[in-house]
């Protein structure tokens, strides 16, 4: 959407775009399929998948890593993507596209909440808690997706 405003010094016409904003989310995979959730500390609050928004020169999978990062105490490796979400309505606050990444996290025992979590723990995909925004359907798709169950991957030998 374009609009056009006054300048206050000027006085000339400033066009403005309504874009979303661009955001993240992350689907940190676990063994015995689990999957790490944070709790918001922030409006609005439930159990959510981690993410957030994408800096301004920001590559969408540079955030994504920070976003884990920040609010799971978890280095991760991003492994794929589960998909594009842009619902106008996903967000309550304003209108957001997320670009969905699933991800092993490197040490997965140092997982603790941080930023803006108030908690962060693993939740078995077949029993989740009540998500926030779009997330169960997110991680439906996930399930779709999956060919079996998590496994750890095998480690890598010269």
């Amino acid at each position: 959407m374009i609009r056009t405003l006054s300048c206050p010094h000027c006085g000339g016409d400033v066009t403005t775009y309504r874009n979303p904003f661009p955001t993240v989310d992350v689907v940190i995979l676990l063994p015995e399929n689990q999957v790490v959730l944070v709790e918001r500390a922030n409006p609005p609050h439930g159990w959510a998948l981690p993410g957030g928004f994408v800096d301004y020169g920001e590559s969408a999978e540079h955030a994504a890593v920070r976003e884990a990062r920040e609010e799971t105490g978890l280095d991760v490796t991003l492994l794929g993507l589960v998909g594009v979400y842009s619902d106008p309505d996903r967000d309550p606050r304003h209108h957001t596209m997320s670009v969905v990444y699933t991800a092993l996290a490197e040490a997965p025992e140092r997982l603790q909440a941080g930023d803006d979590a108030a908690q962060a723990r693993a939740w078995p995909l077949h029993d989740l808690p009540e998500l926030a925004f779009d997330h169960a359907r997110i991680l439906a798709d996930l399930r779709r997706q999956l060919p079996g169950p998590i496994r750890s991957p095998e480690p890598f030998h010269d």
